[in-house]
């Protein structure tokens, strides 16, 4: 059986795509899912309704209590975890990483964990120049444009060691060999 880590961030976009993504995984598999919420990961799920969902489905969840609390660092760093995924990211948690801020819950098992061999994957939302069609919580689509300093530190993040930059959800399915039908 495989273990793995998901942090969630306060990303409104990509929530509901992720979040069906995982659910789907965990029921066709065998890989236990330990899920982490930033605080405001814990926010951007009340505020699209998923709070219930996420009891549900993932109940022995944690809440950001502290950049180092639950512990959730250790055990990825020494591997007891098989990958860390943060899924969806901000442009703020991506810079913070970038810059070596690990003064969050996520960013810190970020940073720890990529000082051991446990790979990291992250799907940021900022990652491509241009606009970019979202959901509210209201299901309105709406139209954002990126900022260049968040694109630019996507890029800057893909560029680190042990992290692969994810393009969307569904690549969750090939790291994790798991098939999508």
């Amino acid at each position: 059986m495989k273990r793995i880590a998901w942090g969630i961030t306060g990303s409104g976009d990509l929530i509901k795509e992720t979040y069906d993504t995982m659910v789907d995984i965990k029921k066709k598999s065998d890989i236990e899912i330990m899920v982490f919420l930033s605080k405001e990961g814990e926010t951007v799920m009340k505020w699209y309704r998923m709070w219930n969902d996420i009891q549900k489905d993932f109940p022995n969840f944690k809440t950001d209590a502290g950049p180092n609390s639950p512990f959730i660092a250790g055990p990825l760093q020494v591997g007891y975890y098989d990958a860390l995924i943060v899924a969806p990211t901000t442009s703020n948690t991506v810079a913070k990483i970038v810059y070596g801020i690990a003064d969050t819950l996520v960013t810190n098992v970020v940073a720890q964990t990529a000082k051991g061999k446990t790979p990291i994957y992250i799907l940021p939302v900022d990652q491509k120049r241009g606009t970019v069609k979202t959901v509210s919580p209201e299901g309105r689509v709406m139209e954002l444009k990126m900022r260049e300093i968040d694109v630019t530190n996507t890029e800057k993040l893909a560029q680190m060691e042990n992290i692969t930059v994810l393009e969307r959800p569904d690549d969750l399915y090939d790291i994790l060999g798991i098939s999508k039908d």
